[in-house]
């Protein structure tokens, strides 16, 4: 899993146009649910290997980023494929289910 922190937005633009589906993680350090998610997106990540990228942006430091994806709430969870939105859900997803979602795109 990677941070924003350590990409610019170019970077960022450049990553969501893959052809295999990222999986953006919009959270806050304050937000007891988003604590919820790093094991989530470990398991997750542990079990489709490459076939997705998993980014974690935190909107607190990205304030422009979550406003350019209308981010009202966290965690909020989108997955990008080709630079469009595949799908997107506020709240804590279980690792089952984004597998199932994903796994539409790999």
């Amino acid at each position: 899993m990677n941070n924003l922190n350590k990409y610019s937005m170019s970077s960022f633009a450049k990553i969501i146009q893959s052809d295999k589906p990222v999986l953006v993680d919009f959270f806050a350090e304050w937000c007891g649910p988003c604590k919820m998610m790093p094991p989530v997106l470990k398991e997750l990540k542990q079990t489709l290997g490459d076939a997705v990228t998993i980014l974690k942006v935190d909107v607190d430091k990205n304030p422009h980023t979550a406003q350019q994806y209308g981010v009202q709430s966290v965690p909020t969870l989108i997955v990008f494929q080709q630079g469009q939105i595949k799908w997107r859900q506020a709240g804590v997803v279980p690792a089952k289910q984004l597998q199932q979602i994903l796994q539409q795109w790999t």
